[in-house]
Order: structure tokens, then sequence, then C-alpha cells
């Protein structure tokens, strides 16, 4: 599918959603009116969403064993007066 702008209603994009993120996943763009004006567009993203890799920074970073331990009195009193 050509790339370009088609126009639909919200009724139509309602009921053939699935098909019109099908035209949109080939880089159409697809502007939604109600009443005639347009109030909103599906379109390609600009770059794709990268795949998040579980693990990447294994070995790479260091967790202190105390890291969700309690804060130290002086160092919560700071945060409870707004300091």
């Amino acid at each position: 599918m050509k790339s370009g702008t088609k126009t639909v209603n919200i009724h139509e994009a309602k009921t053939h959603f699935s098909k019109l993120l099908a035209a949109v996943a080939k880089g159409q763009r697809i502007t939604i009116c109600k009443d005639g004006t347009p109030v909103a567009q599906l379109g390609p993203l600009d770059q794709p969403i990268p795949l998040r890799r579980p693990g990447l920074l294994k070995g790479r970073v260091d967790i202190a064993d105390d890291f969700d331990a309690p804060l130290p009195p002086d160092i919560l009193a700071s945060f409870e007066r707004g300091a």
C-alpha cells in the first residue's frame, strides 16, 4: 500500500480499526473526523520502539544489599521537613 492520508469518520474507524492499523503499519496515515472535522490522526511511529532486553546490564550494575533499608533518622527527617 502506498503512503498517503485516508480520511474516515468515527463510526468507520471503530468498525474497521484493525484494518486501519494494518494500513498504518504499511505507512499510511489515517485522519479521523467527527461531523466532517478532523479530530485525530493515526500514523506510523517515527522511530521503532526498541525491544527491551532483560539482563542487558547483568554484571555491570552493583546494587547494595541494603538498598531498601530504612533511611537513617537524620536523612528521613530532612524529607519530612520538605528541605
